[in-house]
Order: structure tokens, then sequence, then C-alpha cells
């Protein structure tokens, strides 16, 4: 009797010749896998014939330590080879994972296991977003330090992570609230700096009255009371940071054309850019003839006729009315409201040299979120009324020539010049001069990044009495959080508590100078971790550019919906900014974009307070859900998962009931990525995923029980209407690979992949005992199928494939198999 692998081994030799031209892609590996050998027999050491609760825990045992060891372990990046980079948006450390981060990780980690087997040499990192208020919070109530909270919830999440089965590149882990991260975070802000891309200016801030403190929006309640001490919240003014993120406007705005599809999202981010037809340019105030050394940012939709300029525009909620400014009393002074206000404070345009008067507006509010215009008459009825009323004088700068044509007049150097000819050389002037001209919308505002907390990257200023305000030097960084053991969530930022560290010498004079102790918006973090994870332990640079230019821009960028306008518009910002400054080739980060939808589960809510109930409080054997003590009728909505809601899911308790693998397959064939999943609406997916293992164990089963029957395979002993059926397999087999290699890489409709390996099984399971046994075509169907199966199900994928002979590692049989697979199609 012949071996099963000489058996075997004539059903696929067509793999063999048909490698053959890819041995390009095999030199890839660290050695060659026999093609002619497979055979499928549990590498346990035993079969159990059916695939129950037991036998799923044990396959599922075996084979997580080893699948893991397999992928995870990484070689030095081989530029040679083509990649494919997939990230999913790094989680916030909170120390426990939601059915939310079960889906995107899910989701990333079959598309990498589905690419690293088509022969790409491929990374899917993982890393923290550290930083954050909760941890301070944290801090307040329970008297731990925010970093040993941190680091807890990291450990934690980490374990939660590997019984998942999600195979990371741990290799490449990152920490933002580590120093050897955040010292680069401060360098490219040094680079901004430098640029004149980050500036300070008065912003508006909420304030607790009672705890004497700011607070985050989230701090704030529905009723605008403070969440700690009750206390209504006011509005207050204070000097904060800002990354001039309108310098990029227009040019991410362009970008977008040349992106591919991302589900709407391109769109979400143009209407957060705006259209950009208009610039800021700046001016110095003066009052009674004296300059004051404030300036002031106004917008123009017109910036080719800037010599026809009357008057400077603001609103009466302006900080120079409300906040520490000193022309504030002036201002004040000089307001009728209800009125446009002319007054004695004058701007002079630092572009033109012009000096026109500012007025206070009588309206409200301006288009959008403006709050300073530049009055243009030439361009503009209505400035040109605002003008005439108040008996100010203005200039005609745009004459329209007999065919139409628009040109700029009685404007110095630009005259004579057309509209489009004159707007591009003042924007460009201005930009040259650093004194605006970036073309932007009156929509986009600049990114403030102050935050007044401990627990977040430190800015790298120092402010110095005799120098003002001066950068900490590139040497030396990081400049590292102290060690504040005392947190209380009242007064000033607990860096303020720490003196030794807030005390310090100018870089430049050496004289007594101060730290800036406001901490970084954690957004600006996540901003560029994507370039860090080519070349996470890089310790002089925050990456080689060599290397970032071979893993980017990232492949496909896997996250919610909810980062799909700010996170995703501050990464964006960063790469361009990077790539300006030739760190980079690729000026836009991701190339495709995959936005999941949520997991909701049933919320009860009581209808006189609105408090959410948990499910043993609700008794739901009545037409409608009513609360058990009370009888109350309840309001009953489908919400995204949340404690406080109680109508999370633990996936740790959904492990331990269905598996890995049943947990995966559900969470993909549920709903399309982008989709919600409404969780007790969806539970016949459960059972559906469940059933589909058992059939699939089934089909092997038989195969096994064929080979083990003594009668030598034979294809000739088919007769005509078996090889008909064999033929259909085939080609039933070639469609289905052709499909779901389709929707892994197009589409990423991971529920159309399986509903048609379903379909596959099917007919597997329709084959009669003659063709098990003899057809070629049956095992390579199954082959196909268990290769198939892999991204998304590794572990009773590994148990259902063995390669006899040496001990060869999954990931590379795999791969030859899905080569083998795709090339059989015709």
């Amino acid at each position: 009797m012949q071996s099963v692998c000489q058996t075997v081994g004539a059903c696929s030799s067509c793999l063999k010749r048909q490698l053959n031209g890819f041995m390009g892609y095999i030199k890839w590996q660290r050695r060659l896998v026999p093609a002619c050998v497979r055979t499928t027999y549990s590498e346990t050491g035993k079969w159990e014939k059916t695939y129950g609760l037991e036998t799923r825990r044990r396959v599922e045992n075996w084979w997580l330590p080893r699948i893991k060891d397999q992928f995870c372990r990484i070689s030095e990046t081989d530029k040679s080879r083509p990649k494919f980079y997939v990230l999913s948006m790094f989680p916030y450390p909170s120390g426990k994972l939601h059915m939310g981060h079960v889906r995107v990780y899910t989701i990333s980690d079959a598309i990498a296991r589905f690419q690293k087997m088509r022969g790409m040499q491929v990374i899917n990192p993982m890393g923290w977003d550290a930083f954050g208020l909760p941890a301070e919070n944290a801090a307040v109530e329970r008297g731990v330090h925010p970093a040993s909270w941190t680091q807890s919830n990291i450990q934690h999440m980490r374990e939660q992570f590997d019984a998942l089965g999600l195979s990371f590149t741990w290799e490449r882990e990152v920490t933002t609230c580590l120093p050897e991260y955040y010292k680069w975070t401060q360098y490219l802000f040094l680079k901004l700096f430098e640029a004149g891309i980050v500036y300070q200016k008065e912003a508006l801030v909420n304030w607790d009255p009672v705890d004497q403190t700011v607070l985050a929006n989230e701090q704030v309640d529905d009723n605008g009371c403070s969440w700690r001490s009750g206390a209504k919240v006011e509005q207050k003014y204070l000097k904060q940071w800002f990354i001039k993120t309108t310098a990029y406007a227009k040019a991410m705005f362009d970008a977008l054309s040349d992106l591919p599809e991302w589900y709407g999202i391109k769109e979400m981010q143009a209407n957060w850019i705006g259209d950009c037809v208009g610039c800021f340019l700046d001016f110095l105030l003066k009052v009674d003839g004296k300059v004051t050394g404030e300036k002031l940012a106004a917008y123009t939709y017109t910036p080719e006729a800037i010599y026809g300029a009357s008057h400077l525009y603001i609103l009466p909620t302006h900080s120079l009315l409300h906040g520490n400014s000193i022309l504030k009393e002036v201002f004040q002074r000089e307001f009728i409201p209800g009125k446009d206000s002319l007054t004695s404070v004058t701007a002079v345009n630092l572009l033109t040299h012009q000096e026109i008067p500012v007025v206070i507006s009588a309206k409200p509010n301006f288009e959008n979120y403006l709050d300073t215009k530049i009055g243009i008459p030439s361009t503009s009825a209505e400035d040109a009324a605002v003008a005439k009323n108040l008996g100010i004088s203005f200039t005609e700068v745009i004459e329209t020539l007999p065919n139409g044509l628009e040109k700029v007049m009685n404007s110095a150097e630009i005259t004579g010049m057309t509209r489009q000819e004159a707007l591009k050389a003042i924007t460009q002037q201005a930009k040259k001069k650093r004194i605006g001209g970036d073309l932007t919308s009156d929509k986009l505002r600049d990114w403030l990044i102050s935050r007044q907390r401990y627990w977040g990257t430190p800015i790298p200023i120092i402010h110095c009495q005799t120098c003002g305000t001066v950068p900490v030097p590139y040497e030396d960084l990081p400049v590292v959080l102290p060690n504040v053991t005392t947190f209380t969530g009242k007064g000033a930022s607990p860096l303020e508590t720490a003196p030794e560290w807030v005390d310090c010498s100018c870089p430049r004079c050496k004289a007594a100078a101060r730290r800036e102790v406001d901490t970084m918006d954690t957004f600006v973090d996540s901003a560029w971790y994507y370039l860090r994870f080519t070349d996470p332990h890089n310790t002089e640079r925050p990456f080689n550019s060599e290397l970032a230019d071979y893993w980017m821009p990232v492949d496909l960028y896997v996250g919610g919906k909810e980062h799909a306008v700010m996170h995703l518009f501050y990464a964006r910002f960063l790469s361009h900014f990077c790539h300006d400054l030739k760190m980079t080739k690729h000026r836009e980060p991701f190339h495709k974009l995959l936005v999941q939808g949520l997991i909701k589960n049933q919320t009860f809510r009581l209808t006189t307070t609105g408090q959410c109930l948990k499910r043993e409080e609700v008794d739901l054997t009545g037409a409608e859900p009513v609360h058990l003590k009370t009888g109350e009728k309840l309001q009953v909505a489908w919400e995204k998962m949340s404690k406080s809601k109680h109508n999370g899911i633990d996936p740790e308790e959904l492990v331990k009931e269905y598996g890995i693998d049943t947990l995966r397959l559900y969470i993909l064939f549920a709903a399309p990525p982008e989709q919600d999943i409404l969780w007790d609406a969806k539970t016949d997916a459960m059972p559906g995923v469940q059933r589909w293992q058992t059939r699939l164990w089934t089909l092997v089963t038989k195969l096994i029980e064929a080979r083990a029957s003594g009668t030598m395979p034979d294809p000739d002993l088919l007769k005509k209407k078996e090889k008909a059926e064999a033929r259909k397999i085939w080609e039933q087999k070639n469609l289905v690979i052709s499909e779901v290699t389709e929707c892994f890489t197009k589409d990423h409709l991971f529920n159309a992949a399986i509903s048609r390996l379903m379909s596959l099984t099917n007919v597997l399971q329709q084959a009669s005992r003659p063709l098990i046994l003899h057809s070629t075509e049956f095992e390579d169907a199954l082959a196909s199928l268990c290769i198939m199966i892999a991204p998304m199900a590794p572990h009773i994928a590994s148990e259902m494939w063995k390669v006899s002979g040496t001990s060869v590692s999954t990931v590379n049989l795999l791969l030859m198999g899905f080569l083998y697979a795709l090339l059989e199609f015709p």
C-alpha cells in the first residue's frame, strides 16, 4: 500500500509545476516547503470525530502559542520585497478590552494574515495611546500614580490581546507616555516652532470657579456643571498653544483627490477643511498712534484686493474685548452694542504697511468660525456699506475690462495683474515673510493643543523675562515629566507643584526662567505614531527616512468612524509637514481606509430619570420591557456598548463560551465592516458559524476515514457521472477562490467571503464516498477551503491542515497553498 504522502503527492503535482515560475516568491522563505506532500490529521496526536467544546478548547490551546510565534517573528526589513503595512488605530489603555476593540483588531489581524500568506512582508504593529485624562482621574480617585495605573492597564490588555489570538508585530510596540517616544513628539513640536507653525494666543477654556481649575470638555456635564464640584462652569481666557494647521489646509484639501475612495470619509475631511479661497494676514495694533505690540490675524476672501482694505472688523465676543489684552478697556469703552463701532485702535498691515481702523461689528457672528475679517469695499458690498456709514475712506482696486477680464489697480507692485495672478503674488509674499498668506477656509480653525494637565507630553518651551519664549535645545530632549505624587483635581496644573522642575535657567542668557507647565493634547502623540512604527527603536531620530519610505504609506488603516475627522486630519497634517521637511517621501500617510461600524446592544432607561438599568433589573417577559421593581415602562434603544449604560459584553466571557475562532468568525460574518452590529439581533450569526465549523470538521473526518479504509485511491475508478461531479467541484473551488480573494483585496467584505466559503463547504458535503476517496478535486478543494479559512479562523484551519515530514511553519505552508489556490484559477 502506498503511503498517505505518496498518494496525496499525485493530487498536488500541479502545485509544484505552477510554483516553478514563482521562485522569486518562494526564495523569500527561509526554506522551501515540499509542494508534493500534504495530509490532514490532528497535530495533537488524536483526531476527534466531532468538534465539541472540549475539542475546540484543546485545538485552540495547542495552536494559539504556535501560531503567534510563527506570525509575530519578524526579521530585518528586506526592502527588495513587496510590503503590506496594515494598521489599526491603537487604543487608550483603559485596562479592559471591549467588543469594539475586538472588532477592529480582528479585521486588521485577518487582513495581515491574508497578506502574509500571499508572500508580502507584513507589519501589523500595536501600541498604546497612553497619555490622557483618565489616568489623572484615577490618581485623584484611587491615589495611584498615572504611570503605574497606565502600565498595569497595558499589561492586562496585552494579555487580553494574546488570549484573543491577535498576532500583532509586538517587536514594534510603542507607548506614547514613555520618554523614548515623547522625546520625538517634542522634537516634532520644535520643528513646527522653527517653521513658525506653533504660536500662543488667548483662548477660552472651561473654568471651575470652586476648584479653581481648568476642565476638559468631557468633565463638564450636560447642564454645564463641573463633574467634581458641581459648580456652574465659566468660560475664561487663558494663553494657549496652537498649531497652525490652516497653513496646510489647501494642500490637504487638494491631496484628497489623489486618494482612493474612503467610504465617505474623504467628503467628511473636505467638509471639515472647507473651501480654501481666502487667507489670514497679520496686523500690528496701534492706539493713539502708538504701537502696542499686539498682533492680530484677520481673514479675507479676496487677498488680491488687499490694497483696497478699509477697516478691520472684529466681533463683540472677540478676546480683545474679554481677555487680558491691554486694549480691552479701550474696546469696551468704545463699543456700542447693536451698532458698528469705529474705534480709536488702528491696524497696520504687515504686508502692505497700510494703516486702517478697527471696527467692532454690530453682528453677533460672521461666517462659520471667523471672529476677525478684513473689510474690502471693492469686493464686498457689505464692507462698502459699513465703510460709507462710518465715513471710512477707501480705494477701488478692481477694474473690469471691456472683455470681462478683471484686473488689479491702485495696488503697488501687483497693479495690472489679473486677480488670479495678484492672488498668487500676495499669498506668496505673505508666506515668505511669515505673516499669513496660506490659503484656507472660513471654517477651519487652528489646532489648540494646550492642556492644563500633568499626564501628557511636556511642551518643550522655556519662558525667560529677558529672551521671551525660548525653545528647549534639541540636545536637552526629552523634557521628562517630574514625579508628582499628589493629585487633587483642584487648582493649577499639577506641574506647578514641582518647583524643582518648573524653575530652570534660560538656554540663551542663562538667567532664571520657568518651564511651560501646559502639556500637549494627546492627538499630537497619535498624529505621527504610524511613522514611528516603521522604526520604533531608533534613538537618534524619530525614524529612519529610508525605512519610512519603504513602509509608508500605510496600505490599509482600520479604525472607528468617530476618528475619521479630527485624528485623521491631524495625522495627515503631520505627514504633510514631515514631507516638507524631507523626512518622508510620501505626503499622504494612509492609502486605503477601512472604517468599521460600532457594536451596539440594547439599553433600558427609566423614562422618569433617564437612568440606565442592568439587564437583570429588567422584566422582558411581557410585550414591552418594564422595570422589575416598579413596573415602569422603559425606553429601549440600540447604543454603543458601554459600562455606564450596562449594555457591554465581556470578550473574555465570549471566548470561554464560544472559542476564539467562533468569536472571530462571528465578528467578520455578522455584518459588512462599515455597518453597525446589533448584538441581540444578530445572534443567528453565532450558531451559524458554530455549525459551519462543525461541518468543516466533518469534511476532514470523512477524508481521513476514506484514506484509512484500506482502499487504494485511483481516479480511474470514478464513473462518468462522478467525474462530472468532480469537475463541478473543481470549477466551484476556483470560483470561490476568485471571489474570496476579491473580498479580501478590494471591498473587505468578510461576511461575503465567509458566505462563499460556506457554499463551497456545502458542495463538498454532498460529495459521494467514491468521490472523496478517489478524486483529486475533492482533496484540492478541501485544502483550498482550509487555506482560505486560515486568515479568519487560524486555529481550526491549522488543526485541519498538517504537513508530513519535518516540522514546517504553518504560515510558510499556507503561503504556498494560497499561491497554489490563486494560480489554479483560470
